[in-house]
C-alpha cells in the first residue's frame, strides 16, 4: 500500500511540475522581447549621461550597492543596471497578472 501511495504522489508531483513549466513558458512568450528588436532601451556600455540624454530621467534611482558599485534606474517598462557609470544590462519588466 505504501508503494502505491508513493508512486501516486510521485506521478502527481511530476505532473504538477510539467504543468508549471508549460505555464511559465507561455507567460515568457507573452512578454516583450528583451532584445534590441523589442522594446527600445539602452545598450550595454552606454554611460549614464548618454542614457539620460536619450531616454530621459528615470522614474526612480537605486544604488550604488556593493563592490563594484551596481546602480539601477527604473523606467516605466524596463530597468537599467549600471556598473560604475556604464550600462551592464537592461531588463524588461514582467507584466503583472490581472486578477
Amino acid at each position: 500500500m505504501i508503494r502505491v501511495t508513493t508512486l501516486l504522489l510521485t506521478i502527481a508531483m511530476l505532473t504538477a511540475t510539467a504543468q508549471a513549466e508549460v505555464l511559465l513558458i507561455d507567460a515568457i512568450a507573452q512578454e516583450p522581447a528583451n532584445t534590441s528588436s523589442g522594446l527600445p532601451r539602452p545598450s550595454n556600455g552606454k554611460t549614464m549621461e548618454a542614457v539620460e540624454a536619450r531616454f530621459g530621467k528615470p522614474e526612480s534611482i537605486h544604488g550604488p550597492v556593493g563592490e563594484p558599485p551596481i546602480s539601477r534606474w527604473d523606467y516605466p517598462d524596463y530597468s537599467v543596471y549600471f556598473e560604475y557609470d556604464r550600462v551592464l544590462t537592461s531588463v524588461v519588466h514582467r507584466a503583472r497578472p490581472t486578477q
